[in-house]
């Protein structure tokens, strides 16, 4: 395998509505890998930050709303062609303020009954699966 083993690290959020039938996705932007397809926001890891606080300021600067209470979920780890991610995934279950995308990005609210019908990158897909059996009434 001529790929590196080099894995980037990202923090991401699976963030509930108040009544926790709905969570908030993002448009990843047409330039990024996998572009024009929906996420669960979050970002990059910096050198020696914990994933949790990852999460807390990406979702801060990207969407500007401040995380409250999170629970981690699980690790995805997925090797695309062209790179290999590790998702530090948390579900949001509280937080303040008005989610906006601050970075230009579409966002939109979606049903968890509903996730199956959004078009995600690959890596995104353990955690529907996920967050479809573990929400289930």
């Amino acid at each position: 395998m001529s790929k590196s083993n080099h894995w980037v690290e990202v923090a991401a959020g699976a963030i509930l509505s108040s009544d926790k039938t709905q969570v908030l996705l993002a448009l990843r932007s047409a330039t990024q890998h996998q572009g024009n397809l929906w996420e669960f926001p979050g970002g990059k890891l910096e050198p020696f930050e914990a994933a949790d606080a990852a999460l807390v300021r990406e979702i801060s600067e990207e969407i500007g709303i401040h995380a409250s209470e999170l629970r981690e979920l699980m690790v995805v780890e997925h090797e695309y062609s062209d790179k290999s991610v590790r998702l530090h995934v948390y579900v949001v279950n509280a937080f303040t303020g008005e989610p906006q995308g601050l970075e230009g990005q579409a966002l939109r609210w979606v049903a968890l009954s509903e996730l199956d019908s959004v078009a995600f990158p690959e890596a995104n897909l353990p955690i529907v699966a996920a967050l479809k059996s573990h929400t289930t009434a």
